[in-house]
């Protein structure tokens, strides 16, 4: 193998990651990150970050939600920035990271950890934080205002469940609250846009999301992102986020076709 550039993985663990798709069925959420309606695994964060990066390299989310990416960058020996509007998840993350930091430190004998900056704020500001060099991005934004659909099975039993949130939150500056789908688009690509001053040249940036259904027809979010943000980043390829762990519901039955959607597009951009 040529020497590597870009991470600290061995060959075989390298071509692994080359597969265009994956399956990954997360764990059990805890109970404290159970209130956050849509997270990511930090076992699968882990995963990207450490073929992204090297050791010692900083990551950014700037939709930040319960910190999976900083929690997942911490376990990988990596740098992170973490960016939350919801000033409620922002803490829940903080005590997650203080958490995970003692964990760690408890098992490095007190060694010392990798930097760990959160900001509760506005995505849309991430250049005006005065933060560091960032040499990798990972995240995944609001998928448009599904979380607002009443008809959505797994939103009816969060609504029967008081202390579970069914949105993100209330604020006007919530991209999930955006209910013109243009407007979203034109705002979440802005969001990635605003980014470039912060990153490295070659970094890359990888964003997790999924074309959305709502009344009666595909709104193609993954591709339309991919499209639009292609005019400011290189759109190098894509990995294809599989769970096979999902109940089949009936949809359509007898009528229309209606698929169970159990897979998310991983676009991976860089900053070239």
């Amino acid at each position: 193998m040529p020497p590597n550039k870009l991470n600290a993985l061995d060959p075989k663990t390298w071509l692994k990651f080359q597969k265009s798709w994956f399956i990954h069925n997360p764990p059990p959420r805890k109970k404290d990150v159970l209130v956050h309606p849509a997270k990511f695994p930090e076992s699968m964060a882990q995963e990207f970050i450490e073929f992204f990066t090297k050791p010692g390299e900083r990551v950014l989310d700037p939709m930040a939600g319960t910190g999976s990416t900083l929690i997942a960058a911490l376990r990988a020996g990596r740098n992170s920035v973490g960016i939350e509007l919801n000033p409620k998840y922002a803490g829940i993350a903080s005590q997650l990271i203080n958490e995970e930091k003692a964990r760690l430190t408890a098992q490095t004998a007190g060694g010392s950890l990798p930097e760990t900056i959160l900001i509760n704020g506005d995505a849309l500001l991430a250049s005006s934080y005065n933060l560091p060099v960032i040499d990798y991005v990972l995240t995944s934004p609001p998928y448009w205002d599904m979380l607002h659909a009443k008809g959505a099975s797994n939103q009816k039993k969060r609504r029967e469940t008081e202390t579970l949130d069914v949105v993100y939150s209330e604020d006007p500056h919530d991209l999930g609250n955006i209910h013109d789908y243009e407007q979203f688009l034109v705002l979440l690509v802005q969001v990635y846009e605003g980014l470039k001053p912060l990153l490295r040249e070659k970094a890359y940036l990888t964003i997790i999301v999924k074309n959305v259904k709502k009344g009666g027809k595909i709104y193609p979010l993954a591709w339309d992102i991919a499209r639009e943000l292609g005019k400011t980043y290189t759109l190098k390829d894509e990995k294809i986020w599989c769970q096979d762990n999902q109940p089949l519901a009936p949809f359509g039955l007898g009528s229309a076709w209606v698929s169970n959607t159990f897979h998310h597009y991983c676009l991976q951009f860089r900053n070239d």
